[in-house]
């Protein structure tokens, strides 16, 4: 990258009311790497409608947690749709096959040993599985920041695994003491 650019990883993108992409609008994404290599993150508050027992059934794999059976699986993004992302807190990820750190105490996890943990109850409530993810190229998401598709925010832990998903979008806006419902979905200039 250089000295000009900044890195955007741990912190919220949010969606601007003009942005009609389907994969994005509304949305508010979890961005877990950014570089000169482009960025990638996870959409975290687009419920894929199904639950975690639901998906250890697609997988034929048991989910004995009770407590969990019920957590909410998530639509991460277009891209890899078919693969399982576990964003968590730190529960000694070194013991799964392919876990990366992203920022303070939080993770990102991409093997199967991680979706078993969460049906055994290996996490508490601070973790969140989503199905694909989203994916920028070189310069992209520095384009989209300059074409104002998105604001940008330091991430908060608290709203990504405390806050109910429909009340994401608009606690990730407030950081920036922004009411979203108050921004006009038509873009222009002045």
């Amino acid at each position: 990258m250089t000295s000009s650019s900044y890195c955007l990883r741990n912190h919220f993108l949010i969606s601007m009311p003009h942005l009609d992409d389907l994969n994005f609008s509304q949305t508010v994404t979890y961005i877990c790497d950014h570089s000169e290599y482009g960025a990638m993150g996870l959409v975290v508050n687009k419920p894929v409608g199904i639950t975690l027992i639901e998906l250890c059934d697609h997988l034929n794999l048991p989910c004995s947690s009770i407590a969990n059976q019920q957590q909410t699986i998530y639509s991460g993004g277009p891209i890899h749709n078919d693969r399982g992302y576990v964003l968590h807190k730190a529960v000694d990820p070194m013991d799964w096959a392919s876990s990366h750190y992203v920022a303070d105490d939080i993770y990102l996890s991409t093997s199967i040993d991680a979706i078993e943990a969460a049906a055994e109850g290996g996490f508490e409530h601070d973790y969140l599985i989503a199905l694909g993810c989203a994916g920028w190229s070189p310069g992209q998401l520095e384009q989209e920041m300059v074409d104002n598709v998105w604001l940008s925010c330091p991430a908060n832990s608290d709203i990504l695994f405390g806050v109910p998903a429909d009340e994401r979008l608009q606690a990730a806006a407030s950081i920036l003491g922004i009411n979203l419902s108050l921004l006009t979905s038509h873009t222009g200039h002045a």
